[in-house]
């Protein structure tokens, strides 16, 4: 592997039509600012899970920055990526955390990146193919729906019987600012501060919070500027392992599909990386669940940053690594971000778990999944009920949530479905 770029024409500015390949960069000076422009794009997404997981901001960074030079590594320093923290790990990381505690649920996010590592070893021989009739949309869409609606309650929180209350409950009007003000820049700007909506928004409802007296600032006054973040072991509980099943599933999802668009956007053929970019994001998986970070994947935020700027130089993607490593070393910064209110975190995760629902959606419109075929319409269906309503089942020292039931009701009854419906004539073409 060679790490090195070619200029692109003077480094300068870019001829229309044209973009900054992975192997080209601008000169270094405008390199920097891109690097600097995928570090807010990431930011406030890889930092929101942290928060909502009660892991410790600093240290899902330092993975974050260690991940993705793993990534750009891994992939030969042909694909740009950024790897940020993954929603779909939420769900599980909440409900590992519930019944075994936070080193269970990092034992769980290690499990998944080694999984996820060995299904990137069997693409790299085998090819992408099986993935694909594997997981078609229809099932793919539905695992990433049921991951989001199924965190609804988490979004609206509880209340326990001293009075004191979580996610949205906590603060309604503070809540309200945060999600009102998420919802108006969406629709007020365009371009990158669009994009960041969810990340201004926040810092919106912080300061309406800060203002109300509602932020506690004393470990963040106490916190060092320098030091090594917070790391924790893992340790494994068979009984939540279930938990994070579906998560592989969404990240192999995601993985292929930055690969597609990186390859749709640059107008090379990538096919041959998936393999190589499961890998890398389960390497990198696997190295946060060793020391306390949050899952990994690839992000869309970054990918809308390489479209507005047309530059998709694996450059800039290294300043980013480089410039979050660095962030992640101060603990008064994590502490900072560890003081945003639990009335602002429920404005925003109104808004964020109903995106990931919506995204799932968005699989089946751009896979133009056939609902009057009655073998997607129950694919879709049957899961989406047993994740919203979190249905259970234990087997022994082994339970299973809704994500779990509802992810293997999707695979089961697409392919049972599918068999049946070929074998009686009945499939639909």
């Amino acid at each position: 592997m060679r790490i090195g770029w070619q200029l692109h024409g003077d480094g300068a500015r870019i001829t229309p039509g044209e973009v900054v390949a992975p192997d080209e960069r601008l000169s270094w000076p405008r390199t920097v600012g891109i690097g600097l422009q995928h570090i807010v794009a990431m930011f406030g997404a890889t930092f929101l899970v942290p928060i909502l997981t009660g892991f410790d901001p600093a240290t899902t960074l330092f993975f974050s920055a260690l991940g993705t030079i793993t990534f750009l590594l891994i992939t030969g320093n042909k694909l740009p990526s950024y790897l940020g923290s993954s929603f779909a790990f939420i769900a599980p990381i909440l409900a590992a955390t519930a019944s075994g505690g936070q080193s269970v649920a990092i034992g769980g996010i290690l499990a998944t990146g080694v999984l996820l590592a060995l299904v990137g070893v069997v693409v790299h021989f085998a090819g992408p193919r099986w993935i694909q009739v594997a997981m078609p949309p229809v099932v793919t869409g539905v695992i990433v729906a049921l991951i989001g609606l199924n965190l609804a309650p988490v979004a609206w929180g509880t209340c326990d019987e001293s009075g004191a209350c979580s996610g949205f409950q906590s603060s309604p009007v503070t809540a309200v600012v945060t999600l009102a003000s998420i919802i108006l820049i969406q629709v007020l700007f365009r371009g990158l501060i669009g994009r960041l909506a969810i990340l201004l928004g926040v810092a919106v409802g912080y300061a309406f919070a800060a203002v109300r007296g509602e932020v506690d600032f004393s470990a963040a006054e106490q916190a060092d500027w320098v030091g090594l973040p917070q790391f924790v072991a893992p340790s494994f509980d068979p009984g939540v392992l279930g938990l994070f099943l579906p998560v592989v599933l969404v990240l192999i999802a995601e993985n292929v599909g930055h690969v597609k668009s990186v390859a749709a956007m640059t107008g090379r053929n990538y096919d041959r990386l998936t393999g190589r970019a499961l890998l890398a994001d389960g390497v990198a998986t696997t190295f946060a669940g060793l020391g306390g970070g949050s899952g990994t994947t690839t992000y869309a935020e970054n990918i809308g940053v390489m479209a507005a700027s047309r530059v998709y130089s694996t450059a800039a993607y290294w300043v980013a690594a480089f410039g979050a490593l660095v962030l992640s070393l101060s603990p008064k910064f994590g502490a900072l971000i560890a003081t945003v209110p639990q009335g602002v975190l429920g404005g925003a995760t109104t808004m964020l778990y109903g995106m990931i629902g919506i995204l799932g959606a968005r699989i089946w419109v751009q896979g133009k999944v056939n609902f009057s075929d009655p073998v997607n319409l129950t694919t879709a269906a049957v899961p989406l009920i047993i994740g919203i309503a979190d249905y259970t089942w234990t087997a022994g020292d082994l339970q299973f949530g809704g994500i779990a039931l509802g992810t293997a009701a999707a695979l089961v009854i697409y392919h049972v479905m599918g068999a049946i419906g070929r074998w009686r004539g009945t499939a639909e073409a």
